[in-house]
């Protein structure tokens, strides 16, 4: 059973919030797989695709554009917008702390981060790119991204597999630690108000950390039904279920509406809320989880104290600078 769990346990049993356990605290740094070890150079070249229009058709959509690291690390969008205006029918999720989850997407199409950052790019509705080998041909015509690149990947050529091990690179920098909750994991007793640690304990009573158990609250990568509980009311007003989730790519009946769960971390910062980014509140959206997941209606005061804890799992971001693009003197590819 997650760490998590015995501690809430145990502050339940105890009546108190006196004991915590360093091993629910977020990790300071994120684990690169075998065949992508992390290098500065990697991380400073991911940084730069990250940030760079070039990658879509129109030079007007970067990753950056729908996961926005100078906030939230998403776009605060219901739906996030792709070249020519295009909306897709999910929200972004947001790419802080994303290194912690097995699985990548609302419908965890991706196992990796590097699977991950080759989507968007030929998805026509994000980035519109019509294929990778496209791709490459630009990345190829731009003196500074063969430089980059050489350094980044000294015995690889630019190709899909190295931009995309970059960018993963860079994404798992993207961690932020020390949030009042993991000084607190790790035995600071006042880093959690009084009313921080009601609503940890109340999240725990009630059921929420059955899902949103471990050190990033994202029952590492798991998938979860939603909603569970159908309410015609809530259904009629943000059409959750219009979306089939899982099904959409596995095509198994029982696939139907089950999605990734999504981190609790940093959540005061990425509104609106759910896959489809109908909910604009925090404290809405603690409710119609409380009714949908759990069939319970909660007291102003326990959402209160609910919302005041998750405040509490906002960490401390590391330092973000906009990237210098490499330049292309007197040319454009659009």
């Amino acid at each position: 059973m997650p760490q998590i769990r015995t501690i809430v346990s145990a502050l339940i049993l105890a009546g108190s919030t006196t004991f915590a356990s360093a091993w629910d605290a977020l990790p300071s740094t994120a684990p690169a797989p075998a065949n992508n070890p992390t290098t500065a150079a990697k991380v400073e070249l991911g940084r730069i695709l990250f940030h760079d229009p070039r990658l879509s058709s129109t030079g007007t959509v970067s990753c950056a554009s729908c996961h926005n690291v100078m906030a939230g690390g998403e776009d605060s969008r219901p739906n996030s917008m792709g070249v020519h205006g295009q909306t897709g029918g999910r929200s972004a999720p947001t790419v802080w702390n994303a290194a912690f989850s097995k699985v990548q997407f609302w419908d965890g199409r991706a196992p990796t981060l590097e699977a991950q950052a080759a989507g968007p790019v030929t998805n026509p509705i994000e980035m519109g790119m019509k294929s990778w080998d496209d791709v490459v041909v630009r990345l190829k015509a731009i003196d500074g991204y063969r430089v980059a690149f050489k350094k980044a990947f000294p015995d690889e050529a630019i190709s899909e597999d190295t931009a995309t091990k970059a960018i993963a690179s860079y994404e798992r920098t993207l961690i932020t630690p020390n949030s009042p909750y993991d000084k607190f994991a790790k035995g600071n007793k006042s880093a959690l108000t009084a009313q921080e640690k009601r609503g940890l304990k109340k999240m725990a009573e009630i059921g929420c950390l059955s899902c949103h158990s471990g050190a990033a609250f994202n029952g590492n990568g798991e998938f979860r039904e939603f909603p569970t509980i159908f309410n015609s009311y809530l259904e009629k007003q943000y059409q959750f279920s219009n979306d089939k989730g899982l099904f959409e790519v596995s095509n198994k009946k029982e696939d139907e509406h089950f999605f990734k769960i999504p981190t609790l971390r940093n959540i005061a910062l990425t509104a609106p809320y759910f896959h489809n980014g109908t909910v604009k509140t925090l404290e809405k959206a603690v409710k119609v989880m409380a009714t949908v997941q759990l069939g319970r209606k909660l007291s102003s005061a326990e959402v209160e104290d609910i919302v005041a804890f998750l405040n509490a799992l906002t960490g401390e971001f590391p330092n973000q600078t906009l990237p210098m693009l490499p330049a292309t003197p007197g040319k454009t590819f659009n």
